[in-house]
């Protein structure tokens, strides 16, 4: 049977991308062993020098999935770079560092190598709002603002403590990677302001 999700995003989804919005993707080699999948910005914007603007998705979902109302509508007006972040997508990495710090590296890294250094608005949702962060931290001369949405501007023990007892978990991999499709359920309805009436089948298909 196929999988519901799965195929909206690797055939519908990337196909709208590339035909209706413009934006591409390209691998880019960090370091040896270290690839970021950057969607990239349109023929129009690179041309008009239109000012940079970079979403950062959080963990669960790739970029283009996160950010799909996001990258047409801003496209029209910035240079929207759409990494997949580390285990996401098409980006892996065979170094066994896993820090928000490593992956703001990278991040930079990448952009520098698609000719961006300076100038950049990060838009980060969860993960991908301490990744932003952090690259302010360290890349100031790159990141001209941050903007977040459901996220922290570090991810301290303390603060790591008191969500998991808020939401009832044990540790933040029963949270995040959940071995039930009871659990990828719970995860949603967390994740969500306004639930969405998701079938069945389709909460099952995002679990696996």
């Amino acid at each position: 049977m196929v999988n519901v999700v799965v195929a909206y995003q690797d055939h519908f989804l990337r196909r709208l991308m590339k035909v209706a919005v413009g934006t591409q993707p390209e691998a880019v080699e960090i370091e040896e062993g270290t690839v970021i999948n950057f969607w990239l910005p349109t023929t129009t914007a690179t041309k008009n020098h239109l000012p940079p603007l970079v979403f950062l998705h959080g963990f669960g979902f790739n970029g283009i999935l996160t950010w799909q109302f996001q990258i047409p509508a801003f496209s029209r007006s910035h240079s929207v770079y759409v990494p997949d972040l580390l285990f996401f997508g098409g980006s892996f990495t065979q170094n066994p560092r896993r820090s928000p710090a490593f992956m703001a590296e990278c991040l930079a890294k990448g952009l520098r190598k698609l000719g961006v250094e300076r100038g950049c608005t990060v838009v980060g949702f969860s993960y991908g709002g301490i990744v932003a962060f952090k690259m302010a931290e360290m890349f100031p001369e790159m990141v001209r603002a941050v903007v977040v949405t459901g996220s922290g501007m570090e991810f301290t023990r303390s603060v790591s403590r008191s969500g998991l007892e808020r939401l009832g978990y044990g540790s933040w991999a029963e949270c995040l990677v959940p071995d039930t499709v009871e659990g990828m359920q719970k995860l949603l309805e967390i994740a969500a302001y306004k639930q969405l009436p998701l079938p069945a089948r389709v909460v099952k298909d995002a679990w696996e």
